[in-house]
C-alpha cells in the first residue's frame, strides 16, 4: 500500500456548484497551460458523472489551452448497453467535452474489449492529469468498497457494481429505474488512477457529504476507497457547501 501523506488532498470550498466548477476548470486549465509549455504532449483521464458537468463546461471555454496536443482517456464504463445508449460514459463525454474540444486523440473504453488493451494504452507514456470525484460509497471510479483494492496488480478490469453505486446513477438520472442500471463495468483501478501526477476531483452535493467526510478522515483502507487520495502528494479537492462536511 502506498504510504499516507498526512494534510493530503488539499480542499477548496465553495458557496454553491457554479463557484466549484468555476474554480476547479480555472485550475486545470492553468496545470495543462504549465504542462504544455514545457512538455510536448499532456495524457489526461476523465470521470463521466453529472458532478463534473460545472467543471467541463468552464474547462472547454478556457482560453489557451492547445488542446491539439492533449490526449484524453476515460475511467470507466458500463457492460451491456448499445453502443448508442445515452448512459453510455463515452457517449456522455462525448457531449461534456469530448467533441467540444479538438483533442489530439480520445481513446474511449470498449467494454466488449479484453480490459488489457485499455491497460495498454495507458501505459504508453505517464498520465499527467486526472479529472475525477467521489461517489457517494466513496467509490473513485468503479471501484466500490466490495471490490476495490488499493494494491491492485491490474490497471484495468471488470467488476460488479453494488447496489449503492447502481441506485446513484438513478438519483443521477442516468437511468430510469433501478432495474436499468448494468450490473458490471470496466474501471481502471485505484493504483492505476493514482500513477497521474496530479488528481482534481470535483465532488458537489449534500448527498457526498457523508463520503467525504470519509475520504478526508477514515482509515486509509479499501473500505472506504477514497480515503486513498490520501495517498498521493498532490490532490486538490474542490467542494461546494452541500458536500462540505465541515460547513
Amino acid at each position: 500500500m502506498r504510504q499516507v501523506v498526512p494534510g493530503m488532498p488539499r480542499v477548496r470550498s465553495f458557496p454553491d456548484r457554479a463557484a466549484m466548477g468555476a474554480a476547479a476548470a480555472a485550475d486545470v486549465a492553468a496545470e495543462l497551460r504549465a504542462r504544455l509549455a514545457g512538455q510536448d504532449s499532456v495524457r489526461m483521464i476523465f470521470a463521466a458523472a453529472p458532478s463534473q458537468s460545472d467543471m467541463l463546461d468552464r474547462l472547454v471555454a478556457a482560453p489557451g489551452i492547445d488542446w491539439a496536443r492533449v490526449t484524453a482517456f476515460h475511467m470507466d464504463e458500463y457492460i451491456g448497453l448499445p453502443p448508442d445508449a445515452p448512459a453510455r460514459f463515452a457517449n456522455w463525454l462525448d457531449r461534456a467535452v469530448f467533441t467540444r474540444v479538438p483533442f489530439e486523440r480520445v481513446h474511449r473504453i470498449d467494454p466488449d474489449a479484453e480490459p488489457a488493451t485499455y491497460a495498454k494504452l495507458l501505459a504508453e507514456a505517464p498520465v499527467d492529469l486526472v479529472c475525477l470525484g467521489i461517489g457517494q460509497n466513496g467509490h473513485l471510479a468503479f471501484n466500490d468498497p466490495p471490490v476495490a483494492d488499493l494494491d491492485d496488480p491490474f490497471a484495468v478490469k471488470v467488476v460488479e457494481l453494488d447496489d449503492t453505486c447502481r441506485q446513484q446513477q438513478v438519483d443521477d438520472g442516468q437511468f430510469p429505474s433501478f432495474a436499468d442500471v448494468p450490473t458490471h463495468a470496466v474501471t481502471l483501478t485505484i493504483p492505476r488512477l493514482l500513477d497521474a501526477r496530479r488528481l482534481f476531483c470535483v465532488v458537489p452535493g449534500a448527498a457526498k457529504r457523508h463520503a467525504v467526510d470519509r475520504a478526508l478522515h477514515a482509515p486509509v483502507s479499501a473500505a472506504d476507497p477514497a480515503t486513498a487520495l490520501r495517498t498521493h502528494p498532490d490532490v486538490t479537492l474542490y467542494l461546494d457547501a452541500e458536500a462540505d462536511p465541515r460547513v
